[in-house]
């Protein structure tokens, strides 16, 4: 299996970082059915306009098991995880300031919200296994099925990782269709590399500015294990699916 296309939103990422960071962000609305406060936005600037999502700090609901104030962070830590693998594809992120104090701002996908991992599955079940493999370096304790997007350029996105890269193991996941197979050659390749950069360098960096320490370090340590192994873990221990699936 060959590493996954890349987006057409990320030809020129600089320049759409830069809007994400910079631009004159305009609430549109608030978006439905989500469990913490999401707007629909406006990005203007540079002679560039984009939507985003935009999701504030003070929006965010309290969890056990997370820091108050840090879902938002941990979005823009899996889009710096997802660059410096390659895959799969989440859209670009950045915190910044909005009209409700910091967040996080996400490009919006447009995409066909009739689809996602269960309608996708038995078609397109090759392009999970790079989702499954970020999932497992970052620790996301809710990868729902609604949470992988079918893009109007036909390539598969994954949102929402607001409550990734826990110290102590909380994976959940609807992906379970590749337990125990070994893990695509590219993608242990880009696992292994990975790992050194959260150990040292400027990945590292950059995710300490989103992150506690104790949590790039566990990062680091779960892609070196994944590497290590090569394989896809089997269900368990606790509970290892999402509530609701979708």
């Amino acid at each position: 299996m060959s590493r996954p296309e890349r987006p057409p939103l990320e030809r020129g990422v600089s320049g759409t970082l830069s809007l994400l960071s910079g631009g004159e962000l305009r609430l549109l609305g608030p978006m439905p059915g989500a469990s913490n406060a999401t707007f629909l936005a406006e990005l203007d600037g540079g002679g560039r306009t984009a939507l985003a999502v935009y999701k504030p700090r003070d929006g965010e609901t309290p969890l056990w098991d997370f820091p108050d104030g840090t879902l938002h962070r941990r979005e823009a830590a899996a889009y710096v995880l997802a660059a410096a693998l390659g895959w799969p594809n989440v859209p670009p992120t950045v915190v910044r300031e909005g009209p409700h104090g910091p967040g996080a701002v996400q490009l919006f996908v447009d995409a066909d919200y009739r689809h996602h991992f269960f309608t996708l599955r038995d078609e397109r079940l090759a392009d999970f296994a790079p989702v499954a493999a970020f999932d497992l370096v970052a620790n996301n304790a809710d990868r729902k099925g609604g949470h992988l997007l079918l893009g109007a350029d036909g390539l598969v996105y994954a949102i929402d990782h607001g409550v990734c890269f826990a110290v102590e193991p909380k994976l959940r996941t609807v992906i379970w269709e590749f337990a125990g197979e070994p893990m695509p050659g590219d993608l242990r390749v880009d696992v292994r590399r990975v790992a050194g950069e959260l150990r040292s360098g400027p990945l590292r960096e950059a995710m300490l500015d989103l992150l506690d320490e104790t949590e790039v370090d566990a990062t680091a340590a779960r892609a070196e294990r994944l590497a290590s192994v090569g394989r896809f873990p089997e269900p368990g221990p606790g509970r290892p699916f999402p509530w609701p699936p979708v």
